[in-house]
């Protein structure tokens, strides 16, 4: 549940104006100003905080500080930079509020400054940085007490009236949060059966049509690679899940398409404890397209969605698919297996046909698919691939726009000579690991039916220090890039 949001058109001048208030955020613009020409709240006490630490007013922008104020209030000042891109706005609007939600307030004051352009973007920044962090993740550690665990529940804005793309705004949160907060569930309560139980319950509420397809009606089907990683589990409670958001008068469909293995042990290729650790975080992809899911439907996006959930766990039984297997896909190409831990691509190969079938105006993927993608960005970019080269420059945008960063990788053919099989069609992957990320990228391609498509690999989905707005380690990435791209296509400018 994000904070209630509400707006005051002029900005903090005393305490007076607080109210009750007990924590503070003053927004500040980063242009030069003859002194004393910009007043706003707590300006001296913040001039003897910067002259006691020896900094400059314009570092305030990269190192946000705060004080408590006479009467007990905690303040905090932060600069916003225009020069600076938004990635590097977000993370100072980030630091400010964390310097202010550690102590977990049920409310904050935001008081923005400047001419109209510095006072929306500086509330559009604390606002979407306010709802990511101040809402609380699941939690299973006890002895909190129940009154300091309800997070944020009120926000302030003063200075700025305006409504803006807030309502955007929020919706890119709530999506976020969901995204996150199935992510962090540990496996034994996320396996597919509960998942799918979930799923469920969310398309009731939000009023979307809910159809799955279990491993019994998947092998019917000829869905081969599917069902090779499926079949490892006991229960067989693995499933595609196939959730639709129609709208009237609409006819453009996006497809969104997410690996969601709610455990990975790496099958009879099994991992070590250090990367088998975490790896019921291993479905964000699903997560990340349903965060998509709700986002648009929350921003009431004029286009259509199917969203198409690849879950599954990929185990080790004596059912369980293993190395030099050839299984058939449900478009009909034949696989010889290489490596068990490379299921993702497995799994996603017949969801991909599935939705390729519709014939949607956009095909987008979201997996954390490959560790190679890893070693290439590390955890702060994540990688994409397309077969439009309009779709790739888009997606560059989206990614310098939202602040989820995004670094474009090649899709040329003479890549498969590497996925080339003596005894099947193609490989599923290498032994040698070399390019793997583009390896699966290129194995992904031969099921997507020529529809314009995107596939992101998910390198960001989980950033130890917190990534761009996001305070915690895991992420979101992926949820606001996905809802400017599908308002870039379908809606134009909100």
């Amino acid at each position: 549940m994000l904070a209630a949001l509400t707006q005051k058109n002029a900005p903090l001048a005393s305490l007076d104006d607080a109210g009750k208030v007990t924590h503070i955020l003053v927004v500040l613009p980063a242009r030069p100003e003859p002194s004393g020409e910009l007043d706003f709240f707590g300006k001296d006490l913040l001039s003897v905080l910067l002259s006691r630490r020896k900094m400059k007013a314009e570092e305030i922008s990269g190192t946000p500080v705060s004080a408590n104020l006479p009467s007990g209030e905690l303040c905090a000042w932060v600069r916003v930079d225009p020069i600076k891109s938004v990635f590097e706005q977000q993370v100072s609007m980030r630091k400010a509020l964390q310097l202010l939600l550690e102590e977990s307030p049920s409310e904050i004051s935001v008081t923005v400054y400047g001419d109209s352009a510095e006072k929306r973007m500086a509330a559009q920044l604390a606002l979407y940085a306010a709802w990511i962090n101040g809402s609380l993740l699941p939690s299973r550690k006890t002895g909190k007490k129940e009154e300091n665990c309800r997070g944020l529940e009120r926000i302030v804005l003063h200075g700025h009236e305006e409504a803006d793309n807030f309502a955007l705004l929020k919706a890119m949160a709530e999506g976020n949060l969901l995204t996150r907060e199935l992510t962090v569930l540990p496996p034994n309560e996320l396996t597919p059966g509960l998942y799918r139980k979930r799923i469920q319950e969310l398309a009731t509420r939000e009023g979307w049509d809910y159809q799955d397809f279990d491993v019994k009606a998947l092998r019917e089907m000829g869905a081969g690679a599917f069902v090779a990683v499926a079949q490892g589990s006991d229960p067989e409670d693995a499933a595609i899940v196939h959730v639709r958001r129609r709208m009237k008068k609409v006819d453009k469909t996006a497809a969104l398409v997410g690996k969601g293995i709610c455990f990975d042990t790496g099958g009879h290729n099994l991992k070590p404890a250090r990367y088998m650790h975490g790896m019921h975080e291993d479905m964000n992809g699903s997560a990340v397209a349903l965060g998509i899911l709700l986002a648009a439907t929350r921003a009431n996006l004029p286009v259509n969605i199917d969203c198409w959930l690849a879950i599954a766990q990929n185990h080790i039984s004596p059912h369980a698919y293993k190395q030099n297997d050839v299984i058939r896909t449900l478009n009909g190409t034949t696989v010889e297996i290489v490596h068990t831990d490379a299921e993702g691509r497995m799994v996603l190969a017949d969801t991909l046909t599935m939705a390729a079938r519709e014939k949607p105006d956009i095909m987008m993927d979201f997996a954390t698919l490959t560790g190679s993608m890893h070693v290439a960005l590390g955890s702060r970019y994540s990688g994409i691939f397309s077969n439009r080269e309009e779709l790739m420059q888009k997606a560059l945008t989206a990614g310098r726009v939202t602040g989820e960063r995004v670094w474009g990788f090649p899709l040329d053919a003479d890549y498969d000579v590497e996925l080339e099989s003596k005894i099947a069609d193609v490989r599923q992957c290498t032994l040698e690991g070399d390019a793997d990320h583009i390896l699966a990228a290129r194995f992904l391609n031969r099921f997507v039916d020529d529809v314009p498509w995107l596939h992101m690999d998910l390198s960001a989905s989980n950033h130890k220090e917190g990534l761009g707005a996001v305070a915690s380690p895991v992420t979101g990435f992926g949820v606001a890039w996905g809802v400017e791209m599908l308002r870039v296509m379908f809606s134009g400018s909100l």
